[in-house]
């Protein structure tokens, strides 16, 4: 399965999909291709990775979200995308959302878990998410508890064996041939359980906390887009590799710039005269002041493109453009200079009509001349 299919396809449902509904669905695939029910079945366990990889981002809202936005090109590397390796991070990271169906010895305890993500704000000028940026990021997480030293039992005491299940984590049912094995519910798969919890983080073993990190952020990002930092998330629970943060970009508005893609646009008021009788207009660009030649005659509205004053893409090569778009400004007040030469400009326009204008009265007289007769 050399080309990746869309994961609402992979796991035949609607895209309006509930979150039931996609793990309801992931379920009944990953029992049909599930690698302990086709021994050696490579196109089997390709299924079962293609399910499991639709599953992870359509089942977390953010990854959904961004995935309904942008499709694969939009995950960028957070789930999907080829993200399990082997059948066992599957197990590591799912196992318990349908079971061990098929026994096979795969203890919860045995399986490590990567922790969860954590998500935070940073906020850019226009300036920073052009050229990129390194910035310090505050967000919360949970880590080990300073009183009981992340044991999550009081001093003194110590964890006990589970008698639910006996420490191995599981237990299991049977309805005729059917044979289930799930996570303990009496100690949640930890084969133990606290009698004395420590009175901080009342057993838990951690706290949550605010901590700081810095993040790098590449040229060109833009509004929503998420920037990993590896590791930074939640521990995992039984010893794995900690979760990541994902860094939401906000930009800010800037004064005179606005931004379409890696496009920038920039409006600029105009004299009649400099419209008229054309001129090289000073303009600002985010990397300093640059020019622009407005013909004569040039029309309010008119825009002019300057190359490679735009911003660049971090998903792809070059930069942007700056479009430039003249606006002719009309005086609210004139000095008696003004009014006298624009008086007599009025004039000379009076007497020789351009032919777009003198066009245009002629449709109106004619309009008017149908409307009499009609009349």
């Amino acid at each position: 399965m050399t080309e990746k299919r869309c994961y609402y396809e992979v796991l035949q449902v609607e895209r309006t999909a509930s979150t039931g509904e996609i793990a309801t669905a992931y379920r009944k695939l990953a029992v049909t291709y599930h690698p302990d029910k086709n021994p050696g079945d490579q196109e089997a366990i390709d299924r079962f990775k293609e399910a499991s990889e639709a599953f992870e981002v359509l089942h977390d809202p953010d990854k959904r979200a961004r995935y309904d936005r942008f499709g694969h090109a939009g995950m960028n590397g957070q789930g999907g995308a080829g993200h399990f390796s082997d059948v066992e991070d599957i197990f590591s990271a799912f196992g318990d959302i349908f079971g061990d169906l098929f026994g096979g010895g795969r203890s919860r305890r045995s399986r490590v878990r990567k922790g969860r993500d954590v998500r935070c704000t940073v906020t850019l000028t226009l300036q920073e998410a052009a050229q990129g940026v390194r910035k310090k990021v505050e967000f919360q997480r949970h880590e080990p508890c300073d009183t009981c030293e992340g044991s999550g039992a009081t001093k003194g005491s110590k964890r006990e064996k589970c008698s639910y299940c006996g420490g191995q984590g599981q237990v299991i049912q049977q309805a005729g041939i059917i044979r289930v094995q799930t996570t303990c519910p009496a100690c949640q798969g930890e084969g133990s359980s606290i009698t004395s919890p420590c009175k901080s983080c009342r057993g838990t073993g951690q706290r949550l906390k605010s901590v700081e990190a810095e993040v790098q952020i590449p040229a060109g990002v833009d509004e929503g887009m998420q920037v990993r930092i590896t590791g930074q998330g939640e521990p995992s629970p039984n010893g794995g590799p900690s979760g990541d943060c994902y860094c939401f970009v906000s930009v800010l508005q800037h004064p005179l710039f606005e931004r379409e893609g890696r496009h920038l646009i920039c409006r600029i008021p105009i004299t009649y005269s400099q419209a008229a009788l054309g001129c090289t207009l000073e303009v600002p660009t985010l990397s300093g002041p640059g020019t622009v030649d407005v013909p004569r005659g040039t029309q309010s509205g008119d825009v002019f493109r300057m190359e490679g004053e735009g911003l660049p893409d971090p998903r792809i090569a070059g930069l942007g453009d700056l479009l430039v778009q003249v606006n002719i400004e009309v005086p609210k007040k004139l000095t008696d200079d003004e009014e006298r030469l624009l008086r007599e400009l009025a004039e000379i326009e009076h007497k020789n009509v351009a032919p777009e204008r003198k066009g245009f009265f002629d449709k109106v007289k004619e309009y008017f001349k149908h409307e009499t007769v009609d009349s």
